[in-house]
């Protein structure tokens, strides 16, 4: 199913191009490779990283239309969304669990109740009556039932809405299963370090491409080049996307010290954030400041942490959560479509999460925005695009019909005890399978991306050890390389627990 090393050992060539080069591998990326594979393209994806490295690894896991861009007049947004949502549900059922809101109203806010019974029937119908469960307004006493220790000053009632939940990172590793499945390339640690067009042949481009584990450099023909690496999206030359980068971080704290079995949504302002049940655990979020460091370093820092705890302390007093309390926390980029001439003008959660199709030079596209929700409908207009142009250049390749929203990602014998919302349990099968059929080259491969033990487990360092043996046997790793596997892991995880400020 896989090839270890590496993608410069099968380049494609002048005389054999490749339809489609994918540059990035988050869920954007991996949603464009399955739609164009399927259609029947010749497709190759390279990822600089590990898949899911970057943004699509760092969400808050959730499926949804978005209520509040719905409170923001976003009609169509939130309508493809929930549509999507919808699909997802219908393809990917392992990781889309339906997941309750509890959207609590106070007296005097800007989310008074009779608005939010209004905006939550609305959002149903958007889902075209297939909602993953109906909402419904509820009264003081069945809000405060529904989440106890919720502040009682003001609380006049609510509503409950349905979303889903998932697991980011392991939606883009399965879609790319299905990718390669239907005949993709694919291949992680291996950066695009150059690109232009071809001397002979407009209509092809050349890029040169450089395998993160044996150093070794090659290049690749292809036909048409989509630029899907979220963030470092205009890092390229050709790109002509503009972005503004807002950065997102969430905290992990133990189930029992912030119990909720519905997701409390905690209006701030205009924003919004959540308190999410997950398993033993409760994931706090998000953040939504502007960032402009290196994406390569993103991180979240006490000031954030506290921002987090003082807002949900605000709601449950009686949780009094403090730092101690925080087992862990990620941080990532919304890569957002910065408006035009405007870009310092709107708060960060104003703008836009829509997403963007160009081609500013034949053959380049870039594709960006967007939501993690939308990944799916996001590949097929784009695949669509790559399609139209290729024809026009007097290439007519034999395309198939669309089938991303009816075909499922995955058998579900091919996901069980390996790809959940929630963490697999630890064994030797799964790391097996993750070295073998997922792409795991190093520790923190397995460890953040393919299970989030990271994340999850309070004995994570010690687990490492033991997944770091089994991957050795796997990978026939040497001693020495398995210690430093073991060493970078604990830096990462010293950030993930220390919130270091930024540098």
């Amino acid at each position: 199913m896989m090839s270890h090393c590496c993608a410069t050992k099968n380049p494609s060539t002048t005389d054999s191009p490749c339809d489609i080069l994918i540059i990035g591998g988050g869920i954007v990326g991996a949603g464009i490779a399955r739609e164009a594979a399927l259609r029947g393209l010749n497709v190759i994806l390279a990822e600089k990283g590990d898949f899911a490295s970057g943004t699509s690894g760092t969400s808050s896991r959730l499926l949804h239309g978005g209520l509040r861009y719905l409170g923001q007049g976003r009609i169509g947004l939130v309508w493809e969304a929930s549509e999507e949502k919808v699909t997802l549900g219908r393809i990917a059922p392992h990781l889309a669990k339906p997941l309750p809101f509890l959207f609590p109203s106070y007296s005097g806010s800007t989310w008074p109740r009779w608005k939010l019974a209004i905006g939550v029937k609305v959002y149903d119908l958007l889902c075209s009556g297939k909602n993953f469960g109906k909402s419904e307004p509820m009264s003081r006493d069945q809000m405060l039932d529904a989440a106890p220790g919720l502040t009682l000053s003001k609380l006049n009632g609510g509503v409950r809405y349905f979303d889903g939940f998932t697991q980011d990172a392991r939606l883009v590793i399965d879609t790319l299963r299905s990718a390669v499945a239907a005949g993709a390339r694919i291949h992680n640690y291996t950066e695009v370090i150059g690109t232009g067009p071809t001397t002979n042949d407009q209509n092809r481009w050349e890029l040169q491409i450089r395998c993160g584990q044996c150093n070794r450099q090659s290049t690749i023909v292809a036909r048409s080049i989509v630029n899907a690496a979220g963030p470092w999206a205009t890092t390229f030359g050709h790109s002509e996307i503009k972005l503004r980068l807002t950065k997102g971080v969430h905290l992990v704290v133990p189930a029992n010290r912030l119990p909720v079995t519905a997701a409390i949504v905690m209006p701030e302002g205009d924003r919004i954030l959540f308190a999410i049940p997950w398993g033993e655990r409760t994931i706090i979020g998000t953040t939504d400041t502007d960032f402009t460091g290196n994406p390569d370093d993103v991180r979240c820092t006490p000031e954030d942490r506290d921002y987090l705890l003082r807002i949900v302390n605000r709601y449950f007093p009686a949780a009094n959560l403090r730092p101690a309390d925080v087992r862990s926390s990620w941080a990532g980029l919304r890569p957002l479509i910065a408006p035009s001439g405007t870009v310092k003008a709107n708060a960060p959660s104003d703008i836009s999460r829509s997403h963007k199709i160009l081609m500013p030079e034949l053959g380049w596209f870039d594709v960006a925005g967007g939501k993690l929700t939308t990944y799916r409908i996001i590949g097929e207009q784009a695949v669509d695009r790559v399609i139209e142009h290729l024809r026009n250049t007097g290439y007519q390749p034999e395309i198939r019909a669309s089938e991303t929203a009816h075909r499922p990602l995955l058998r579900p014998e091919s996901t069980d005890g390996i790809s959940s919302v929630l963490p697999p349990e630890i064994s030797r099968e799964a790391v097996d399978h993750y070295c073998r059929a997922e792409w795991a080259r190093h520790l923190t491969d397995i460890m953040v991306r393919r299970t989030s033990w990271v994340y999850y487990l309070d004995n994570h360092r010690q687990v490492a050890r033991q997944v770091a043996e089994w991957m050795a046997d796997s990978l026939n790793w040497s001693h020495e390389h398995t210690a430093d596997e073991v060493a970078n892991y604990e830096k990462l995880s010293d950030t993930l627990e220390s919130l270091s400020p930024d540098a």
